[in-house]
């Protein structure tokens, strides 16, 4: 069983954090922005050699709701949960926004991190804007489930209508229509609501950074990373060629017949693909 904590950040704000398995550690960092962490299945499928971190991101889920809320913030948040629960060093593995972070995070402190995982983010290139696929995508993957969505989209909506939104929203995010609605119900079980505030803001953020020089502070990367993609997801996967090509010491697995969540289609495949990342490359 996780055992449930709370890292302190170093403006006093508490955040929920969780820690299982035995090993070295890996810190996981949820996407979103403004979600909580959804990494269940990741912490039981890699827990018997690895010690599994998770936590919430500021203002969302079980943490402390309270900004402010910007990748800066974010960067500083995840040092305290590296230094509180994790140690001098560690791996990282983000997924979507999360990727992102523990992207930046690398960046600005390469001695803390020993490996990076990099799942289903969406690169960092700001001539190609891969937002307007991400949309026709979208629309042709919710099917009969479009009229219903972009009722609920376009309108204020309940607490259990927002999570029929995201549900709806989420089923896109898999491979495989007939079990993408079971998927994306117990993504959103139980349903701790979007920060909207921080998706905002944060999104605002990430939008100037990638608009700066991304790609040059990425060749001055010297670690190892992993990039895992599901093929079938519909954020376009050229989005992260410029990532690949940028990166000094970088692999690249992209799974067949998965999508946005690769963990959840192609469970064995993910696990052997980070567990020998993880001891290869020690």
């Amino acid at each position: 069983m996780a055992v449930s904590l709370w890292v302190r950040a170093d403006d006093g704000c508490r955040l929920w954090a969780a820690s299982l398995g035995t090993g070295d550690p890996l810190v996981l960092c949820h996407g979103g922005p403004g979600l909580w962490d959804y990494f269940d299945d990741v912490a039981e499928l890699l827990r018997a050699t690895i010690r599994v971190v998770r936590w919430d991101q500021r203002g969302c889920g079980r943490s402390q709701l309270r900004g402010p809320y910007s990748v800066a913030r974010s960067i500083a948040d995840l040092d305290a949960v590296r230094d509180q629960l994790a140690g001098s060093r560690t791996a990282l593995l983000g997924h979507s926004w999360g990727a992102h972070l523990a992207l930046r995070y690398a960046m600005e402190h390469p001695d803390r991190v020993s490996h990076l995982i990099y799942v289903s983010g969406t690169g960092i290139d700001p001539g190609r804007d891969w937002h307007p696929h991400y949309e026709r995508n979208l629309r042709l993957r919710l099917g009969d489930h479009l009229d219903r969505w972009e009722e609920l989209r376009a309108r204020a909506r309940t607490p259990s209508e927002d999570r029929e939104q995201a549900v709806l929203q989420w089923s896109a995010d898999f491979a495989d229509h007939h079990t993408a609605l079971d998927h994306a119900q117990r993504m959103a079980t139980p349903w701790l609501g979007v920060n909207e505030d921080c998706n905002r803001a944060v999104n605002a953020d990430v939008k100037k950074e990638i608009a700066g020089d991304l790609a040059g502070r990425c060749r001055q990367l010297d670690l190892p990373v992993l990039i895992i993609d599901g093929a079938e997801d519909i954020r376009p996967r050229w989005a992260v060629d410029s990532l690949y090509e940028a990166l000094p010491d970088a692999e690249r697995v992209i799974f067949p017949g998965a999508g946005h969540v690769p963990w959840v289609e192609r469970r064995d495949d993910f696990h052997r693909a980070v567990t020998t990342f993880l001891v290869r490359r020690r």
